[in-house]
């Protein structure tokens, strides 16, 4: 149970392959319409694979006290709810790009196939 080892299938360039990457820690799984998201919360450390234009890619980025994850079709958003610090990849026009947003006092994200809405209940914006 706690190898470390998973099974992926179906189109490879689609996340249908991970035979050589290694699981163990991991918390969560997360997914787009083509692209795989494994975070370890404990050490900040993901693991992203399938279409890199549908957020397959996230090396160098850094998970350490992500709150929340969150997906469109094409692109993930993961948030520190707890000092507002987020980071968006994926195909930019549908949701992977969030850099000049504050998300302080966000209490909920929602998402469609390719766009995200983030709102502070506290304050109605």
């Amino acid at each position: 149970k706690n190898s470390g080892k998973a099974q992926c299938w179906g189109l490879s360039g689609n996340g249908g392959q991970c035979d050589d990457m290694d699981f163990l820690g991991v918390t969560d799984v997360y997914s787009t319409a083509s692209a795989f998201m494994a975070l370890d919360k404990n050490s900040g450390k993901a693991q992203c694979w399938g279409s890199s234009g549908s957020g397959g890619k996230c090396d160098d980025m850094d998970f350490l006290g992500v709150t929340d994850v969150y997906s469109t079709w094409y692109a993930f958003m993961s948030l520190d709810k707890n000092s507002g610090k987020a980071q968006c990849w994926g195909l930019s026009g549908n949701g992977g790009q969030c850099d000049d947003m504050d998300f302080l006092g966000v209490t909920d994200v929602y998402s469609t196939a390719s766009a995200f809405m983030a709102l502070d209940k506290n304050s109605g914006k």
